[in-house]
């Protein structure tokens, strides 16, 4: 009895301890998500790229995670491994917390810098990982990050930087301070040389950081939600004791504000970058992949439209051109272009909605397209402002431009507003300034610039992206000084007499062609809507391609020269 009673005894002891085997197991494949605090098998969010897939909170990603999952396997070649931090300042514990955060993360430093590829395109990186005495920037973050720039400038590649950061490294004082200059020298550098920069900014992203390499990219990248500032939440209340609303910082309030192009969700973020790569290392005006000639002619259905639409006066075109449901530079962008990618804001106050802009290709080659959005609908409309740019919206257009310039794309530019917002808030954003950059940079840009004229062509808030070397127009567009209606008020102080001003002021596209101010008609095929939108978009396509081969072989001061004495014969 009694040997019975042990063995009893001794299978429930074997028991709890293979209970405790499980559960220390389950244990150890478990993580709890600080956002929504629910408890997560951990593998499962591995394969969600570190994302909660309950909540979708982003956690914070190792540096040898983070390169897998946006570089091609074992192609990483690490640079600079054994620049790693000193005690410039002789601080008391410094080298201590500096072993301590070795030992913990088993990095060097902060940063990791090196060569790799994404889908074979040739890359160096850099990432920044927050395990590491919170990613702060000391002297060895700056001199690996100054290093792998300087390295990547020789090289003639591009770079990408994964920021994070907590600021600069207290301990060096002055000395983390200068990293700020010198990473910025470096790029500056970089940017010089005609070669690509993404920052990617990661959770959290801040201080000293913020106000050098992070925000000096071509094309700035964001993930969701992370936390993107100079001063951070807690020292802006502690210091002047604001409260700050809801999501202040974070990326999405980042790209309200101008200075981020794009969020992107991690599982689409090797994707993405791959993408913008291709999209920068292609040169020339007219390197269309084969075999993809446009007809450019419309259907049976369409010529029979344009047979039977009447012959419009001014103030009829004036109606057309201001049609709510008139084809839209949104409705052009995504029928004659492929994998158009909007990026936003001026990178100075705000994104404007007004203005729409990004890289695409056209027939497998790279271009810059820009164009004002009406909207497609009354809810549309407002929320594109009725296609009235604001100050930011032009400075958006601009550094869109000045960034094809660098990268040798051309432009094309969509016009349909009324004209430029004028609002008390855009007088104070500098109105009259923006505009007036806009026709001074544009004027010499060294790349082809088409524009075409698709609705209302208000004033000089449409000549703001309309500085082409050449301008297309729609059959039944308008292109004037101001209104019919100001233009009436202003000459005869009568604004019922717009009808009347529409037919003196030679505003329709025939008018300026015979004035020389456009050089092509586009036909509308009975009117510029959904049912024509295929017949037009392959009619301007094959323009398009026309202009940009007429480009091939000129230099960029002859493009340039071309343009100003276009404008400058009027």
């Amino acid at each position: 009895m009694s040997n019975l009673f042990s063995a009893r005894k001794e299978k429930r002891a074997w028991d709890a301890a293979v209970e405790g085997i499980v559960a220390e197991e389950k244990k150890v494949d478990e993580v709890q998500c600080k956002a929504c605090g629910k408890t997560l098998i951990k593998s499962e969010v591995v394969k969600n790229k570190y994302v909660c897939y309950e909540c979708g909170a982003y956690f914070r990603v190792k540096t040898k995670n983070r390169l897998k999952m946006v570089l091609d396997p074992q192609s990483f070649e690490e640079w600079f491994e054994d620049e790693h931090g000193t005690n410039p300042l002789d601080f008391p514990g410094y080298v201590e917390k500096l072993d301590e955060a070795r030992e913990k993360t088993g990095l060097k430093e902060a940063v990791t810098v090196g060569r790799g590829k994404i889908y074979n395109e040739d890359v160096v990186i850099g990432v920044c990982d927050a395990r590491f005495m919170m990613s702060s920037m000391g002297h060895a973050v700056g001199e690996k990050i100054a290093l792998a720039v300087e390295r990547a400038t020789e090289l003639r590649l591009p770079v990408i930087l994964f920021c994070c950061s907590g600021g600069a490294r207290m301990q060096e004082g002055i000395i983390s301070l200068m990293q700020m200059a010198k990473t910025s020298a470096a790029l500056k550098r970089h940017s010089q040389a005609g070669l690509l920069y993404i920052p990617v900014l990661t959770d959290p992203t801040t201080g000293g950081v913020t106000a050098s390499f992070a925000m000096l990219g071509d094309i700035i990248l964001a993930e969701p939600k992370a936390l993107i500032g100079f001063a951070g939440a807690r020292v802006i209340e502690q210091t002047i004791g604001q409260k700050l609303p809801e999501g202040f910082q974070r990326a999405e309030f980042q790209l309200e504000h101008g200075f981020v192009d794009a969020i992107v969700e991690r599982k689409n973020l090797k994707k993405t970058l791959y993408e913008i790569l291709r999209m920068h290392h292609v040169e020339g005006y007219a390197k269309f992949a084969p075999a993809t000639e446009v007809d450019g002619r419309p259907t049976e259905l369409m010529r029979e439209r344009a047979s039977k639409a009447k012959e419009l006066n001014a103030w009829d075109k004036v109606k057309m051109a201001r049609k709510v449901d008139r084809l839209s530079a949104e409705d052009y962008i995504d029928s004659i272009f492929t994998k158009f990618m909007e990026f936003h804001g001026d990178r100075y106050f705000r994104d404007d909605p007004a203005i729409v802009g990004g890289i695409a290709y056209l027939d497998g080659q790279p271009v810059t397209v820009i164009g004002v959005q009406k909207g497609r609908d009354m809810k549309d409309c407002m929320r594109h402002n009725y296609g009235m740019p604001s100050p930011e919206g032009y400075r958006k257009a601009l550094r869109l431009m000045k960034q094809a310039e660098k990268f040798h794309r051309p432009v094309i530019t969509f016009v349909n507003t009324s004209g430029a917002f004028c609002g008390m808030e855009a007088e104070e954003g500098g109105q009259g300034e923006a505009i007036a950059r806009n026709l001074y940079e544009m004027s010499g840009l060294t790349v082809p610039v088409l524009t075409f004229m698709i609705g209302e062509g208000g004033s000089g808030g449409a000549l703001g992206l309309a500085v082409g070397n050449e301008v297309y127009m729609m059959e039944n567009a308008t292109y004037s000084v101001l209104s019919p209606e100001g233009f009436a008020s202003i000459l005869w102080k009568d604004g019922k007499r717009a009808k009347e001003a529409a037919g003196v002021m030679k505003i329709t596209a025939k008018d300026l062609l015979e004035l020389g101010v456009i050089e092509e008609i586009i036909p509308e095929y009975g009117g510029a809507d959904s049912a024509a939108l295929s017949s037009i978009a392959d009619y301007m396509h094959k323009l398009i391609r026309s202009f940009l081969e007429r480009q091939e072989g000129k230099s960029g001061e002859q493009i340039a020269r071309e343009r100003y004495e276009r404008f400058r014969k009027y």
